[in-house]
């Protein structure tokens, strides 16, 4: 049983960290400094559960709405060439920004905010956009935080209170400063309100529907994996809003997200969390 554990948490960990997953992870972890997040911080009990692979996963639908937030990840990002590499970096610069010494967090912002200085272009409306604009930036961040935070409600190892939930908006906005984003919020209810006041901005796009269909349908990854992936999608739609399901053309199925979709969400977050807590 041990072995098989560790052949499974292996197996997660190479997907979402690449080749050089371990000698990232001994550097993160591990490097001598300060750190910005003390352990057991509610940035730490959020990024480091399970539960983020739902969120995750919520967080690229809901981005995907907004039409020129979307149409810098369709023309520039390369996420259907090379969705892995899209993930790993992702998953390395969360890791370094939550574990990491203050360094090295600093210096991955540092660089990911040079690589968007660099993103431009014109959307299919024909609106000008470049991902160095603080609008977009912060849409991306709410809807980022959002997703994980819900995710972590639901499928979390250990829920936050009510304070915990708002200190994590509150951690989780020294980041998005850092990028460039402004008026970030620092609490659940600010979180709430800035998200509102993005509705009317959002919309269905051709490039927004082919997102979801790829991430939905067609996912990149090994037949041995398709089951639990699918589980992981239903449970991350199952937390969509509703006013956010018809614009991607996904279901709204209320008793069985409910029901079957959380129990079998439930499953699949304990059967990760429980493989790569040996990886």
């Amino acid at each position: 049983m041990k072995s098989l554990r560790a052949r499974v948490g292996d197996s997660i960990f190479a997907r979402i960290a690449g080749d050089e997953g371990p000698a990232r992870r001994e550097r993160i972890h591990f490097s001598e400094g300060p750190r910005r997040y003390p352990p057991g911080s509610a940035i730490h009990q959020v990024h480091g559960d399970a539960s983020m692979f739902v969120g995750g996963l919520r967080a690229l639908l809901l981005q995907s709405l907004h039409p020129l937030a979307m149409a810098a990840v369709d023309q520039h990002s390369g996420f259907r060439g090379d969705p892995w590499g899209r993930l790993q970096r992702t998953s390395t610069f969360l890791a370094e920004t939550t574990f990491g010494t203050i360094e090295d967090a600093d210096r991955a912002v540092s660089i990911v905010r040079s690589v968007h200085e660099h993103i431009s272009g014109t959307a299919p409306d024909g609106r000008a956009y470049a991902a160095s604009d603080p609008h977009l930036l912060t849409w991306v961040h709410i809807a980022e935080i959002d997703s994980f935070l819900r995710a972590h409600d639901r499928y979390g190892a250990t829920r936050l209170d009510a304070s915990g939930r708002d200190a994590y908006v509150a951690e989780t906005a020294h980041v998005a400063r850092g990028l460039g984003a402004q008026d970030v919020p620092e609490s659940v209810d600010e979180l709430d309100e800035l998200l509102a006041s993005y509705r009317p901005e959002l919309t269905s796009t051709p490039a927004a529907r082919r997102a979801a269909r790829f991430i939905l349908v067609h996912p990149p990854v090994p037949l041995v994996m398709r089951a639990p992936y699918g589980l992981l999608s239903a449970a991350a739609v199952g937390l969509m809003p509703r006013w956010a399901r018809l614009p991607l053309r996904l279901p709204y199925l209320p008793v069985t997200e409910a029901t079957a979709v959380r129990a079998s969400g439930t499953a699949v977050t304990k059967g990760i969390r429980w493989a790569i807590s040996t990886a």
